[in-house]
């Protein structure tokens, strides 16, 4: 989903770069951030499915900050059209051909005027890439993977499902088009009626036919919040349809396709989960604020400790907590040993909404458990996007 790519943090700039590209082919993957990273490898590394040919950098970024990485870019990928949103001047005309910049379109520009200028940015990269040599082809066709994020707990009735649905909510505001949630519990998933969908095909259609990208589109169910869900079977028997194998290698081809993969897995460590966890980029850990949950999930996380099956970024998420428990957040802590990174607190908001069918994050309530569903969806912005914004214009881009 990358043969666009934009990097701004203005709304207005994005949502008209959205409408320019829609009928273009390919699509089109975006960077909130008003700032630049220190190296191409933070934004091409996140890069996923088709190779990019457009890069349309946003009215808000600096232009000393634009001219240097626009340079790292020209150097890395020559092939690259990159298009800047700025007030045009010779002065900037000039520094903008040296680093490689291939066209400049000024703040205001109109949709229609802006879908001229991509599509003639796109032939125009596609025609340099057809003559680039075998070894920059190579390193171009070689995309980012997702981020797979698996929301799990060992025991069941914590609020996953409710998590999951709104992480993907949340995330689909950020990369529209770009996110997808998968429900893993094979047997009793909810997502379904949790985004208040009556789905034509599901998991076990995905499991068991081709996986290519064309083919694996027409499984996924669309939802108003511009996320894409793929649901778990209508009949539980049909869980035993579906082997591990299979389960890895469908979020494997989705990781290819997808910024972000959300999967809501079944209660506890069973095979499916456990193939799951070999895909997963990120672990959303929930629990509730009582003794069997917490110490089954100290359990759950020892077991993936000694198997070594621990995804590289973990987040744990206390939900439905509450003073009146009798156990507080440290001895939550102390039990887990390990940080809990986000706390929910009992609301009647997330039932109502998950009983609705309209996640809390796509109702825009004001609640301290929105609050928090808020801040852990942050937790999966691009690592580049959390850091200080001056240090980050001090660094050099080139090298």
């Amino acid at each position: 989903m990358s043969r666009f790519a934009l990097i701004t943090a203005d709304a207005d700039f994005e949502h008209r770069v959205r409408l320019a590209s829609a009928s273009l082919p390919g699509s089109l993957q975006s960077f909130q951030a008003n700032f630049l990273p220190a190296s191409v490898d933070d934004v091409f590394g996140q890069l996923v499915g088709e190779p990019l040919e457009v890069l349309i950098l946003g009215p808000d970024l600096r232009a000393d900050d634009v001219l240097g990485f626009a340079a790292a870019v020209d150097t890395r990928y020559p092939h690259l059209s990159i298009v800047y949103a700025a007030e045009p001047s010779p002065d900037l005309a000039l520094k903008a051909m040296r680093s490689g910049i291939r066209d400049i379109v000024i703040p205001a520009v109109d949709s229609e005027s802006l879908h001229a200028h991509l599509e003639q940015a796109a032939e125009a990269a596609a025609s340099r890439m057809a003559s680039a040599p075998m070894d920059v082809a190579d390193e171009v066709s070689h995309q980012g993977r997702g981020r797979v994020i698996a929301v799990m707990s060992p025991k069941g009735g914590v609020g996953k499902t409710t998590i999951a649905t709104n992480i993907a909510v949340g995330l689909g505001k950020i990369a529209p088009t770009s996110v997808v949630i998968v429900d893993l519990d094979l047997q009793f998933g909810d997502v379904a009626s949790g985004l208040m969908l009556s789905p034509e095909r599901t998991v076990l259609d995905a499991a068991n036919g081709p996986m290519d990208s064309l083919s694996l589109k027409t499984y996924l169910t669309a939802h108003p919040a511009n996320i894409y869900a793929l649901c778990a079977p209508k009949n539980p028997a049909d869980a035993d349809r579906i082997s591990p194998a299979q389960v890895s290698e469908l979020v494997k081809h989705l990781a290819a396709d997808f910024q972000y993969v959300v999967i809501d897995t079944s209660p506890g460590l069973g095979e499916h989960v456990l193939a799951t966890l070999d895909q997963a980029s990120d672990v959303v850990w929930a629990c509730g604020m009582d003794i069997p949950s917490v110490r089954g999930l100290r359990s759950g996380l020892e077991i993936l400790a000694e198997l070594n099956m621990l995804p590289e970024h973990r987040h744990v998420v206390v939900n439905m907590a509450d003073r009146r428990s009798g156990i507080s957040l440290q001895d939550v802590e102390a039990t887990l040993g390990v940080p809990v990174d986000v706390v929910l607190p009992r609301s009647r908001a997330l039932p109502l909404s998950t009983n609705r069918g309209v996640p809390a994050l796509q109702d825009g309530l004001r609640d301290p458990a929105v609050k928090g569903l808020r801040k852990l969806v942050e937790r999966f912005l691009p690592q580049w996007d959390k850091r200080e914004h001056k240090q980050m214009h001090r660094r050099t881009v080139f090298q």
